[in-house]
């Protein structure tokens, strides 16, 4: 009897020791809590809200809680502004611990400041997956709280910015670390398609491409420097951009203890007709890593400060396979095969691409090495 008694009370305590299941809060016209705003105000820390599809018109909300997942069901959630924001800042205001967001569309945020965002990110570390933003005066817009950390995958940013040049698609202050993958950027209005001030700001496997119309000033922008791990992408500037400049780095100032900038295996497209300049450093307390990148046109690489510049390879468009120019795949015999030289990694972070951007938002793994330079391997 005392054993089964022993056996007992320790089968109560590991399951004491095992964590609740989640609650999940379901949200819909037809539900209980049929608002977004009313699931934001009752969810608690560690729960799921997972929201019906549809249409929420200036359903706007304040997110506070910790080990939160809010998602979509059933498919895509419309979020429309339509005038409203949350604290006079965003459709979503995001100020908790650990957050999960997936599945939603955010659209049309305008504040009186003139920097209403789809997300403002005051606190906490958020993780944003198949998310569209489109046509706010940001996309993202982060604090400058040292202690956030953003990770976005296979989302959208487009037509985002008021178009005074000081609001742009996503727009990360001084925090940890930024990590974008997977995702489009294109059509900033006046401001850039992506801006960095993050100690550490990863982006791989993008396309940040302006297209047709489009007046956007940098494609990627590290302000303040940092550690920059800049692999895989698809960099293009449009013909009608407000700025002759790709990818800036440390123009306004160096903030951080390091300031390293990597940009390997990426292509990087010059739009200017006269010429623009696909790669500027601020001198300063600075080195660069640039190798293995494929230059198309006539841009220039600024060599301004210390560093790695090998294997930058200029060439024309005609190299690139004519059914799909915007792919940028390289035609079969164009000598470029196997021309890559490795690259080291920077401690435990990995510099060699293994995976390449497909469109829409979302990557492919690379069987192996990548065996030419650029961003694209020519995978189907």
């Amino acid at each position: 009897m005392q054993t089964f008694l022993s056996g007992v009370v320790m089968l109560l305590t590991i399951l004491s020791w095992l964590p609740a299941a989640a609650e999940t809060i379901r949200v819909g016209p037809q539900r209980a809590v049929k608002t977004i705003s009313s699931a934001a105000a009752v969810a608690p820390s560690g729960s799921v809200v997972e929201v019906d599809a549809g249409v929420y018109e200036a359903d706007v909300a304040v997110w506070t809680q910790d080990r939160l997942t809010i998602r979509a069901g059933g498919g895509r959630v419309r979020l429309v502004a339509d005038g409203a924001s949350a604290e006079g800042k965003a459709i979503w205001v995001m100020r908790g611990g650990q957050m999960e967001v997936e599945g939603f569309d955010f659209s049309g945020a305008r504040v009186k400041d003139r920097n209403g965002a789809g997300i403002r990110l005051e606190a906490g570390k958020l993780v944003v997956r198949n998310c569209s933003f489109n046509h706010n005066e940001n996309g993202i817009l982060t604090s400058n709280d040292p202690r956030i950390e953003l990770d976005v995958a296979n989302s959208e940013f487009g037509h985002n910015g008021h178009g005074d040049g000081f609001s742009h698609n996503l727009y990360a202050g001084s925090i940890a670390r930024l990590s974008v993958t997977g995702s489009y950027f294109h059509h900033a209005k006046g401001g850039h398609l992506l801006k960095s001030r993050a100690a550490v700001s990863d982006i791989r496997y993008n396309r940040l491409a302006d297209g047709a119309g489009g007046r956007a000033s940098y494609e990627l922008e590290f302000a303040n420097g940092g550690v920059a791990y800049v692999v895989g992408n698809i960099i293009e500037q449009g013909a009608q951009t407000e700025n002759p400049h790709l990818v800036s780095y440390g123009i306004e100032g160096y903030r951080w203890p390091r300031n390293a900038l990597y940009l390997v295996n990426n292509t990087l497209v010059d739009g200017l007709a006269q010429g623009g300049v696909l790669l500027r450093v601020a001198p300063g307390n600075a080195t660069v890593t640039a190798v293995n990148n494929l230059l198309v046109g006539s841009g220039t690489i600024e060599a301004t400060a210390a560093g790695d510049y090998r294997n930058n390879v200029l060439v024309d468009r005609n190299v690139f396979e004519p059914a799909a120019p915007s792919e940028y795949r390289i035609k079969a015999g164009s000598g470029l095969s196997g021309r890559v030289v490795e690259v080291a990694a920077d401690g435990g972070v990995l510099l060699q691409q293994e995976a390449q951007y497909l469109h829409p938002r979302r990557t492919q793994a690379l069987a192996g090495k990548p065996h030419n330079p650029g961003a694209v391997q020519n995978l189907r």
